[in-house]
């Protein structure tokens, strides 16, 4: 038994540190001190400055694309978490605002989205991969990660 769980405890041990190193390599381009004044137009077309609102409270910041494999898995408990926190996820490369209407409307999402088909806000924060899921605070980046996140995890960022 003793044997078993050092085996489990190693395995967690690199798996954490792998994450880790994963992470930190996918998002070496976001400049975590100084946050570029976040803002965009919703599909249906209200202007959101996320900055701004992350003065109000922690907010929750979701890039994906309608493409993206990783991101359908994740979608879901985006989707879930934006009925308890505020959620703002801004779609890259993902067709005209009609389009994405379509693909939300079909996946029964309610989460907020900005189209940035010209990847203009993506490029201005140095996102280079889907999905990144950030919390923004008082206009600082306090937490993200990429790649696949669990509710918990999303429960756990934007809580704490």
């Amino acid at each position: 038994m003793k044997s078993w769980l050092k085996q489990i405890s190693f395995i967690i041990i690199v798996y954490l540190i792998t994450s880790f190193a994963v992470d930190t390599w996918r998002t070496r381009g976001i400049d975590r001190q100084s946050l570029p004044d976040l803002q965009g137009k919703t599909i249906y077309n209200t202007t959101i400055n996320l900055k701004e609102l992350s003065f109000e409270q922690p907010i929750l910041v979701y890039f994906w694309g309608t493409w993206c494999p990783v991101c359908s898995f994740v979608s879901p408990s985006i989707d879930t978490i934006s009925q308890h926190y505020p959620v703002y996820s801004i779609a890259m490369q993902s067709g005209d605002n009609k389009t994405l209407k379509t693909y939300m409307k079909i996946e029964s999402y309610q989460f907020n989205v900005i189209n940035d088909d010209n990847n203009r806000i993506a490029n201005s924060l140095g996102v280079q991969v889907t999905p990144l899921v950030m919390v923004i605070d008082q206009g600082e980046l306090v937490h993200f990660t990429t790649g696949y996140v669990s509710l918990f995890g999303l429960w756990w960022r934007i809580a704490f």
